[in-house]
C-alpha cells in the first residue's frame, strides 16, 4: 500500500501531462501534414515566412509558388504554414 501511494502522484502527473501536452501536439502534427500532403496546384497558400502565393507546380518534396508580381519562388512542402483558399475544380 505505502508503495501504491508513492508512485500514484507520479502515474497521475503522467496522465495528465499526457493529455494536455503530448496529445494535443500529436494532433496538430497529424494535421499540418495531411494539410501539406494535399496540397494542389491553385491553392493559395501562407509560408511560415508570411509569404502569400498561388501553388503553380507541386514536386514530391517542394513547390512553386507564384506570387503577385509573376516571379516564381520555389519552397519546401514543411514551409507551408496555412491553405488559405482551396483550388477550384471544374468537372
Amino acid at each position: 500500500m505505502q508503495f501504491l501511494s508513492t508512485i500514484g502522484p507520479l502515474i497521475l502527473m503522467f496522465v495528465l501531462f499526457y493529455f494536455l501536452l503530448i496529445r494535443p501536439q500529436q494532433k496538430r502534427q497529424k494535421a499540418i501534414a495531411t494539410m501539406q500532403n494535399e496540397l494542389a496546384k491553385g491553392d493559395k497558400i501562407v509560408t511560415i515566412g508570411g509569404l502569400h502565393g498561388i501553388v503553380d507546380a507541386i514536386d514530391e518534396n517542394k513547390i512553386v509558388l507564384k506570387c503577385g508580381d509573376g516571379s516564381r519562388l520555389t519552397y519546401d512542402r514543411a514551409a507551408i504554414r496555412d491553405v488559405v483558399e482551396k483550388a477550384t475544380t471544374v468537372g
